[in-house]
């Protein structure tokens, strides 16, 4: 039977065999990447600017549309409407 510690040396020499044969890999892929830049005449730069990025459109903020002059609480008018509003009459805080 195979003991904890046999399994613990084991696992540490295939870690070490896994490493080595990563770094192997990734010398290769290295190696190929740079034929291929080297084929084409491609720098780094080139690379970057391959992938297009979304412009994002930023929204303007909405204006305020009704104010409690008493606290100083806003509401824009869109959504549910606040607690300060509930029960009274929307056009008595409208900003004019």
């Amino acid at each position: 039977m195979t003991t904890y510690q046999e399994y613990k040396a084991k696992i540490a020499e295939l870690e070490s065999l896994a490493e080595k044969a990563r770094n192997d890999e990734v010398q290769s892929a290295k190696e190929q990447i740079l034929t291929i830049m080297r084929t084409y005449n491609l720098t780094a730069a080139d690379l970057s600017s391959s992938t297009k990025a979304k412009s994002v459109k930023t929204r303007a903020p909405v204006p305020t549309k009704y104010r409690d002059d008493a606290t100083g609480q806003t509401w824009t008018g869109r959504g549910r409407a606040p607690k300060w509003l509930e029960g009274k009459d929307k056009n008595q805080f409208l900003i004019k």
